[in-house]
């Protein structure tokens, strides 16, 4: 029987462990072992499979190891089949439907901030779903826990996202754009010059998000009116718990409610500035809570459906945010991410 390709059978059993919202340390041991792999010669790691002895490789262990031998017999691993045979239900009629319309996302970390990988890997991962695009949008300098991208730093990406998007496959392309907080006055932590440049602004709230409403809703909307801002990312700051097996308890610890502000001027700034509203389809997120959805639809704003992925597999959690969506009477007309790149590119353009 033919070898499959062991190192396309680690990376893809981190994928889904990483869409099924598993704990960092297993993704981590399988990305880690496809490293290993890849950099080891083919007859070297049959002879290893032979003897027993490819746990041996720095960064190998003995699950992976299993893997290994058996994709080298050409079986699909057992961990594999088992992930693949545990797939979640498919997603109802209407969520399903916006899940098809959408071309990209507008939200996505890579490891120039708090990613956990490279830009030409999250790429790459984003064109194998079918998107037509992605936004990178890694964080600004004020979110150094982060380590949220400096002026400087900012340049040096959008020079290397030139020449990624040159050698990337055709059909889909990297837009430029930034994770920008929304400071205390309502700023954006950035220079204007470099927001001006760059395809997306997403803005967010990262810190005092425990400030009085009148304070939080004088922030939110005078950063809604700043014209390099397009799109207003997870709106309350919301943590919940998270509905994967294995972050489970420790997204439990991590919980917290949303920000107080005055919902119906947010979103009358929205509207009177065409900006849109993120729903967050991270788990530990799925922000804003549906009541606040509900009344965003009634206004007549319009949304992006995002990942807020930092890592490969967490590109497909698309459906979790199209699951709320659907729910809440989102017209997938009004989403912005279900448009082309060109059409998306020109909206951006509007607000400047």
């Amino acid at each position: 029987m033919a070898s499959r390709d062991p190192v396309a059978d680690l990376r893809r059993i981190a994928f889904l462990l990483e869409r099924a919202n598993e704990a960092t340390y297993r993704v981590r041991a399988f990305r880690s072992a496809a490293a290993t792999v890849a950099k080891t010669p083919h007859d070297e790691l049959v002879a290893r499979a032979g003897a027993g002895t490819l746990a041996k490789l720095s960064g190998v262990g003995e699950v992976t190891a299993r893997c290994v031998t058996e994709s080298l017999a050409g079986e699909e691993p057992v961990y594999l089949r088992r992930l693949v045979g545990t797939e979640g239900a498919d997603l109802p009629a209407e969520a399903a439907a916006l899940r098809a319309a959408l071309r990209g996302d507008c939200h996505v970390h890579s490891d120039w901030s708090d990613g956990g990988s490279p830009i030409e890997e999250m790429a790459l991962a984003a064109a194998d779903l079918g998107h037509e695009y992605f936004v990178l949008t890694d964080h600004s300098p004020r979110l150094t826990v982060a380590r949220g991208l400096t002026a400087d730093r900012l340049r040096k990406q959008l020079d290397h996202v030139a020449r990624l998007n040159e050698a990337l496959p055709d059909g889909f392309r990297i837009l430029t754009g930034i994770e920008v907080d929304i400071l205390e006055d309502g700023r954006l932590d950035q220079e204007d010059e470099l927001l001006a440049r760059l395809d997306v602004v997403v803005g967010s709230v990262h810190s005092k998000l425990r400030d009085d409403a009148a304070k939080m809703t004088r922030r939110m909307v005078t950063a809604i009116a700043n014209p390099h801002l397009d799109v207003l990312g997870h709106m309350t700051g919301r943590k919940v718990s998270a509905t994967g097996p294995g972050d489970a308890a420790h997204s439990r610890a991590r919980t917290r409610p949303p920000s107080d502000f005055d919902l119906e001027k947010v979103l009358a700034a929205c509207l009177e500035h065409g900006k849109a509203i993120e729903i967050n389809s991270r788990p530990d997120r799925l922000d804003p809570p549906k009541r606040m959805l509900t009344v965003a639809v009634e206004a007549g704003c319009v949304f992006t459906v995002d990942t807020d992925a930092h890592a490969p597999g967490q590109l497909d959690w698309l459906g979790f945010g199209c699951e709320r969506a659907a729910l809440c009477g989102v017209p997938v007309d009004r989403v912005v991410n279900t448009w082309t790149a060109e059409r998306l590119l020109k909206w951006t353009a509007s607000h400047a």
